[in-house]
């Protein structure tokens, strides 16, 4: 009783705030004043109206054709000089002294003074009828080499891995904005009402170094963030029911706490009030449908057997497959995250040697497996997969703080890398952009990061310079004020 009266005379004195004053004064002028200064509040008028409608598909500025994403994400960045960049000219120069144009006015991560160049250690051939260019790392994805557009002079302006993630995901070095798949979700909606529209699914024990921002909402209503779901266990946390509550009970009581939230919305026009009320009446409804796509169990003994599967194994191998059920069940954007790429050549566990080939193991096998199943589903078509990282890899060998690592491994390097994409409205075998002979710099077509995102948005039906959001006086967008769109690539 004494806790009740404390909340009680605490909520008389939040009515006495210059805060309350100003919401409820006049025709809400008050409350608009305050939100602009916030900046927190800022929205569409639309969403004034009623929760944010992520449960309905919508209409795209023009014919997409890609109208869903599985974004790979390799935490770490792997060295493209071993997968899919071929320098036979970088042989000659292993064990010899960097030349000095590479190292002038350049600041690496952890290089210092002069290191030696590192050839690659993969063994390379051309695989499919389009001759691309693939190592012993990657077997499997060389029986899928037709399927794939190859981006071979990628660039990025952030050489640490945290920033470079979230440029890559949200646009920005910065935390605060939103990510691509949140982009996405607010753009197009949802196909499925009992499915988040954005799904993360992670990998290799850890989280990206970014942390959830890489899939956070930023300034638009958190309903469009990015879900995790775990593959052992409850497949999202607190989804189900607590003991000794049955499924009547707990619709009265979202129903009764739902009731409270729109009171309260009535009485401060807080957005994000409406978000809750969507994300209760969401998640009653995954308690029944999220279980169920996330169970392999019914899967033929075939398809685990291509994916390389064990049932109850939280895997990265499993998480290809449950991307193809999630996308086969209408969920929009699932982002796929594998930490543990980092080949720095300071253990047998990240270095280009023995490191980087066990994470290709482990990795190769289901990524092809999964362009394959999507393909034989008739889904490839309009499922547009990504595969990449932050940054690439130095031709150089790391010699953090001078000396020369125990492995062979390679430094973070901003300047060139390797991405590659399948399906979803690009060319099917296909190479755009060369580096040099070395692998260092761009030299024919570079691709941006934000003309990469605006690639993206474009195949998804967007004009990257007309989506945008309003927050803090201005018109925000993925792409900030920068990209174009690489037509080159696009069937």
């Amino acid at each position: 009783m004494e806790k009740l009266l404390k909340e009680l005379q605490h909520a008389d004195l939040q009515r006495q705030t210059r805060r309350h004053f100003l919401q409820t004064t006049g025709f809400g002028l008050g409350a608009l004043g305050l939100g602009s200064l916030l900046g927190s509040c800022s929205t569409s008028s639309a969403e004034t109206v009623g929760a944010p409608d992520v449960a309905n598909a919508r209409i795209p500025q023009f014919l997409p054709k890609a109208k869903r994403v599985i974004y790979i994400h390799m935490a770490g960045a792997p060295s493209q000089l071993e997968l899919f960049d071929y320098k036979p000219e970088l042989v000659k120069y292993h064990g010899k002294d960097c030349p000095a144009e590479f190292l002038e006015g350049k600041k690496f991560a952890f290089i210092q003074g002069v290191p030696k160049m590192l050839g690659p250690q993969g063994k390379f051939a051309q695989y499919g009828q389009s001759g691309a260019w693939m190592s012993d790392y990657v077997p499997y994805l060389q029986t899928v080499a037709d399927e794939i557009t190859f981006l071979k002079a990628m660039h990025t302006d952030q050489f640490n891995h945290a920033p470079a993630q979230l440029l890559m995901h949200t646009g920005s070095a910065r935390l605060g904005r939103p990510s691509l798949g949140a982009w996405s979700v607010y753009g197009l909606g949802s196909e499925n009402q009992n499915l988040p529209g954005f799904i993360v699914l992670a990998s290799g024990g850890q989280q990206p170094d970014a942390g959830k921002s890489v899939y956070g909402s930023g300034f638009l209503p958190s309903v469009y963030q990015g879900v995790q779901c775990r593959t052992g266990g409850d497949p999202v946390l607190y989804v189900s029911d607590p003991s000794g509550m049955n499924r009547d009970m707990r619709k009265q009581t979202i129903e009764a706490i739902n009731e409270i939230n729109r009171q309260t919305y009535e009485e401060v026009q807080d957005p994000e009030i409406l978000t809750r009320i969507s994300q209760y009446e969401m998640a009653f409804r995954m308690q029944m449908s999220v279980p169920e796509v996330m169970d392999v169990s019914k899967e033929p003994q075939f398809i685990l057997d291509m994916y390389g599967v064990e049932p109850g194994e939280g895997t990265f191998a499993m998480n290809c497959l449950l991307a193809r059920k999630l996308v086969e069940n209408d969920v929009r954007f699932v982002q796929l995250f594998d930490w543990g790429w980092d080949g720095h050549g300071t253990s047998k566990d990240h270095n280009v040697e023995g490191g980087l080939r066990q994470k290709c193991r482990e990795s190769d096998q289901p990524i092809a497996a999964l362009i394959k199943d999507l393909k034989m589903r008739g889904l490839l078509e309009e499922t547009l997969i990504i595969w990449g990282a932050e940054f690439g890899r130095t031709p150089m060998q790391e010699n953090r703080n001078g000396l020369v690592m125990p492995f062979m491994g390679r430094d973070h390097h901003l300047d060139a890398f390797t991405m590659w994409m399948a399906g979803g409205g690009v060319k099917q075998g296909f190479s755009h952009g060369e580096t040099d002979e070395l692998g260092y710099y761009g030299t024919k077509n570079r691709v941006h990061v934000h003309d990469l995102q605006a690639t993206i948005l474009h195949l998804m039906g967007f004009n990257h310079e007309k989506f945008t959001y309003p927050f803090q006086g201005r018109n925000f967008r993925l792409t900030d004020t920068e990209g174009k769109v690489v037509k080159e690539i696009v069937a």
